[in-house]
């Protein structure tokens, strides 16, 4: 009985490294995904379930960040799902029509989720995409710090 609340606690652990995984796969572009997925060298199968399909989803907006939900729009994604031989099935999301994108960001989510390839995956395209991702997060914030404009008020002495 005691197991359980470390077995549950491996699962979180486990379901938030994955979700990490999938939101680098899905912030990465394309170029970069499909390089680094080919220089990986992984020889799958991967046996399409559904798609690669394009659609719009509605994106909701609060005013001020806690205000009423409203809609704001539409974004078109990109979704494939997808099984490999040995039972693992991988989903994707992907912002635009890019339906290569999408496959690869499934076959490689699938391949996350095997232990025997999960390292691998990791190492390979996972830790090279957060850490493009990050570099470029850093450069944009530079950029933005370059341009930031201190504001200061004098007090007068006769006041």
């Amino acid at each position: 009985m005691a197991s359980a609340p470390r077995d549950r606690m491996r699962d979180q652990d486990e379901n938030a490294r994955r979700k990490a995984a999938m939101a680098a796969l899905a912030a990465a572009p394309a170029d970069d995904l499909l390089t680094l997925w080919q220089d990986a060298g992984f020889i799958v199968e991967a046996r399409p379930l559904r798609g690669p399909e394009t659609g719009l989803v509605t994106l909701r907006g609060r005013m001020g960040g806690g205000g009423a939900p409203f809609n704001f729009g539409e974004a078109t994604v990109t979704r494939a799902t997808v099984k490999l031989a040995s039972g693992e099935i991988g989903h994707a999301y992907a912002l635009g029509r890019d339906r290569e994108k999408a496959r690869i960001s499934a076959t490689i989510d699938a391949l996350w989720q095997r232990a025997e390839t999960r390292a691998a995956v990791e190492e390979r395209i996972i830790a090279p995409l957060a850490a493009r991702a990050s570099q470029a997060d850093a450069q944009s914030r530079a950029e933005t710090a370059a341009t930031r404009v201190d504001f200061f008020t004098m007090v007068r002495g006769e006041d």
